[in-house]
Parts: structure tokens; C-alpha cells; sequence
């Protein structure tokens, strides 16, 4: 089980993970309103590696990337959930609208986003080539994601 980590106790954990010659996966997402597409995932993404880090969006992030009324669940109430999952070994929450501080930092040797990413820019992928690492798409698990979820309940009476 992970745990919500500063940036600074995740770069300790990374300089071991390094020294041990463990291999550190990292993605990055909003996370809102947990569901097994998100566990999916994860899972796929924590196979690749000894570790998963997960980069959370902040609450001010996800408004902004997301629109009004998003994030549905705060930052922290969704961190607690991330880490509680078996994948995950820590979570970072950031507010800036790319992963990319956290990536420059951490140098995690594979990072991770979802398939949706095969036909668009990923912002992040010139500062993981920068440093060497490795980027990985994984595929979504088939009509799992939150805005359909977010319009069901719209349609509920």
C-alpha cells in the first residue's frame, strides 16, 4: 500500500530505488471519481516496474484543466483513495496543468499515460527523452471513464 509523499520524501525514495537498481514507473492524471478503468490501469502501469509514483492534480489543477465544478472529489480525499490501492506505491499531489517538474525531478525510468495519448501530443515526452527515460501508452479498459460516468449520473431522475 502507497502513501501520499512530499517531493521531497519521493526523491529520497527515489535515490534508494536508484541505488538499488529498482526500476521506477510514474504517471500522472485527475483521478476523479475512482473506478476499475483507473485500477486497470495502474495495474498494467505498476507491472512495468518496482514502483509506481502517481502524480495527482490538485484541486486548482483540475478546475483548470477540467472546467467548473471539478474536481468532484478533493485532492486529498483522492490521494487517500490512490494510495490505498495495491499498484500504487505513493502519491504527489501538484498543481501545475503538466507532470513535467515532477518528471524533471524524479527522472522515473518509465512514464506512463493512456492510449488516448498514441494520436496527440504528450507534453511530457520531450523531458522524459530528455534524460533517457522510456514513455509507455497503455490502453484504457473499454467504456471505463469518468466523464461517462459523470453524464449517467446526470441522466439519473
Amino acid at each position: 500500500m502507497g502513501e501520499l509523499l512530499t517531493l521531497e520524501t519521493a526523491l529520497i525514495r527515489r535515490a534508494a530505488m536508484r541505488a538499488s537498481g529498482q526500476t521506477l514507473v510514474f504517471t500522472n492524471g485527475h483521478f476523479d471519481l475512482l473506478h476499475v478503468g483507473h485500477l486497470d490501469y495502474l495495474e498494467k502501469a505498476r507491472a512495468l516496474g518496482d514502483a509506481l509514483f502517481l502524480g495527482l492534480n490538485g484541486d486548482a489543477s483540475t478546475t483548470r484543466l477540467k472546467g467548473a465544478g471539478r474536481p468532484l472529489v478533493p485532492a486529498v480525499e483522492r490521494a487517500r483513495l490512490l494510495a490505498a490501492l495495491q499498484p500504487v506505491s505513493g502519491v504527489i499531489i501538484f498543481e501545475a496543468d503538466t507532470a513535467d517538474n515532477l518528471i524533471r525531478t524524479l527522472q522515473p525510468d518509465i512514464y506512463v499515460k493512456g492510449g488516448d495519448y498514441a494520436n496527440k501530443t504528450l507534453p511530457e515526452r520531450p523531458t522524459v527523452e530528455a534524460y533517457g527515460g522510456k514513455v509507455a501508452l497503455i490502453d484504457y479498459l473499454p467504456d471505463h471513464s469518468t466523464s461517462a460516468l459523470i453524464r449517467a449520473i446526470k441522466t439519473l431522475p
